[in-house]
């Protein structure tokens, strides 16, 4: 029994199917951090990593990017990876950088075949989102939808309307994080999860942030959300697990599941 949509990578399903798929991030400031922050994380041996570029000083360096992503890649063994730039907005780094800039960026790093997958927020400029389209289009990399908000969880219905509208926009996978206030909220993300499951055909990833939200790192899988983000060398996000904490957890749900 399948709780939660398979992600395909090139006509393969990531991870044969496995629920969750788990992300660790990359989150170093420069070369030598990520570089240490890589030994950690393939070590933990995750379904997927994600390169959060805003946290990079060299982000806006072109080619300085290319090449790391490019050193990366032959570190990570395999594990496929997501490449991500989070505006300030959604909770990402300042940067140095208007969106055109940021945007050539993506650009080449998508066309240099060294990212598996690229976030790109529903949040942009209309014409911006509908560059990344025609970008995961030209270069066969599926795009990340996504839609962050750390102030507040919005209600259900409005959850899900943003998961709708990015698969309207053409995305390939549509991500929500939102940020409770009590754990009421918590239950209002996981059922927009699960109406969102009826109401878009696309995998869905999704979370609450926070202490509460850490719940929904944990099982959120069981409502539709294919991918949970755990703790690196340092978290993306607050509520991120440690990678060990969250298989036990997920061990024991899956043979509890299994007997019903």
């Amino acid at each position: 029994m399948s709780f939660s949509r398979p992600i395909k990578l090139k006509g393969q399903v990531l991870g044969g199917g496995k629920e969750p798929l788990v992300c660790m991030p990359l989150v170093g400031c420069d070369e030598d951090t990520i570089f240490r922050e890589m030994a950690l994380v393939v070590s933990k041996m995750p379904d997927l990593i994600e390169w959060r570029v805003d946290f990079f000083i060299g982000i806006g360096d072109v080619e300085r990017v290319v090449a790391l992503v490019q050193r990366i890649r032959a570190l990570a063994g395999g594990i496929p990876l997501i490449f991500t730039r989070r505006s300030i907005r959604e909770g990402g780094t300042p940067i140095a950088l208007d969106e055109d800039q940021v945007f050539a960026v993506y650009a080449a790093v998508c066309r240099s075949g060294c990212v598996d997958l690229f976030d790109y927020e529903l949040s942009s400029e209309p014409r911006h989102f509908a560059q990344a389209v025609a970008l995961a289009e030209q270069t066969g990399v599926p795009l990340i939808a996504s839609y962050h908000n750390f102030q507040e969880t919005p209600s259900a219905q409005d959850i899900v309307a943003k998961l709708v509208a990015m698969e309207r926009a053409g995305a390939d996978i549509a991500k929500v994080a939102v940020m409770p206030k009590s754990l009421r909220d918590v239950l209002t993300l996981l059922e927009a999860t699960q109406d969102g499951m009826q109401a878009i055909s696309l995998p869905i990833i999704s979370m609450s942030m926070g202490g509460y939200g850490s719940l929904s790192r944990l099982f959120g899988w069981a409502f539709g959300s294919s991918v949970t983000f755990v703790v690196g060398e340092n978290s993306s996000a607050p509520g991120q697990v440690p990678i060990e904490d969250l298989k036990v957890v997920v061990d024991i749900l899956h043979r509890s599941l299994r007997d019903k």
